[in-house]
């Protein structure tokens, strides 16, 4: 990734991830479509052939595909633009430093798939209840289903001691044997905000010459506490003003419940029912992202039409509408 690869940042040597040794390094939605034959094998999770019966019963897979790769975890320094270790025959063994190797996407027929109104979806999954700790995107095209791209930072809190956040990130990334890769990377939220705003433009997604808004791509949470609430909240803590592009976007379980009528609490309860098996570590936010955007390019192989669900007033960022009558409350 272009963008990340122009950060490199030396190191010194740490523990790694996982306790593994690691040297650093606008419109109102329109009626969906019925579901259509599932066409989509993400990594080592679904076969080639799947169908529909009703929009209440998501495709299972005739028989288990596996990878002939193993899955790995994904070195969150590489994510971030700084791993230092991209020669070492060992810490490629370990670790994986490709995306998209968790979201393959095969026997794509585009005929098959719904047409949609957006080119690209832009999966968020922030970690932090205090303050955000974690920022990851993964850009998703909307018509071949394929990742573009990611951005992913982690976050350090502006108003709380040295101390606090020891406990905090130790209770919180301890578990995954991550939190030294936070100490190494994190930083604070205007700065991420600022390197993040160059991604988009890099993509040509976002730019005050469009007005502020999103160039023909929304960001898609599980829920609306990642865009209603918390970004709004951590603005407020580190005294900016809400950015423009944060004024809409896809809430996955409402878009979930008026295609499939079903109704899913969160992003686990969607992947057991579409029979997708968990990768990587669930709240460890970039691996939470990549299991969404799965879940994301099952249904768009299912046919469904996913759309803007909440919208800010321009005139009250405060004020949201929610755009599907029928939606998780």
């Amino acid at each position: 990734m272009a963008f990340a690869r122009a950060r490199l940042t030396t190191l010194p040597m740490i523990p790694s991830l996982f306790s593994i040794t690691l040297k650093p390094c606008l419109p109102i939605p329109l009626p969906l479509p019925p579901p259509m034959r599932s066409l989509l094998i993400p990594f080592a999770s679904l076969s080639a052939s799947q169908t529909h019966h009703d929009p209440s019963a998501p495709s299972v897979p005739s028989y288990p595909r596996k990878s002939s790769q193993p899955w790995k975890p994904m070195c969150l320094y590489y994510t971030q633009g700084k791993c230092t270790m991209m020669e070492d025959p060992t810490h490629l063994e370990k670790f994986n430093h490709d995306c998209s190797r968790d979201l393959q996407v095969t026997n794509y027929i585009s005929n098959r798939i719904c047409s949609q109104n957006l080119d690209y979806f832009l999966v968020l999954d922030l970690e932090g209840k205090i303050e955000i700790l974690e920022f990851p995107v993964l850009m998703i095209d909307a018509n071949t289903m394929d990742v573009v791209d990611f951005f992913h930072r982690f976050v350090r809190p502006s108003k709380m001691s040295e101390k606090r956040i020891n406990e905090y990130i130790e209770g919180k990334y301890g578990k995954f044997g991550v939190d030294r890769v936070w100490h190494d990377t994190a930083i604070p939220f205007k700065d991420v905000l600022q390197q993040f705003e160059a991604w988009l433009i890099q993509h040509q997604l976002w730019g005050e010459k469009l007005g502020g808004c999103l160039n023909r791509a929304a960001f898609v949470t599980c829920g609306n506490w990642d865009l209603k609430t918390k970004v709004p909240e951590q603005c407020k803590v580190s005294r900016m003003k809400l950015p423009s592009y944060f004024m809409e976007w896809i809430n996955l379980k409402d878009v979930y419940l008026n295609f499939y009528k079903r109704r899913a609490t969160g992003m686990m309860t969607m992947m057991k029912e579409l029979h997708l098996p968990l990768l990587g570590s669930h709240h460890l936010g970039f691996d939470d992202s990549k299991n969404i955007a799965r879940v994301v390019q099952h249904m768009l192989a299912d046919g469904a039409l996913i759309q803007i669900t909440a919208r800010r007033n321009p005139d009250s960022p405060e004020k949201v509408e929610f755009l599907f009558k029928n939606r998780i409350r």
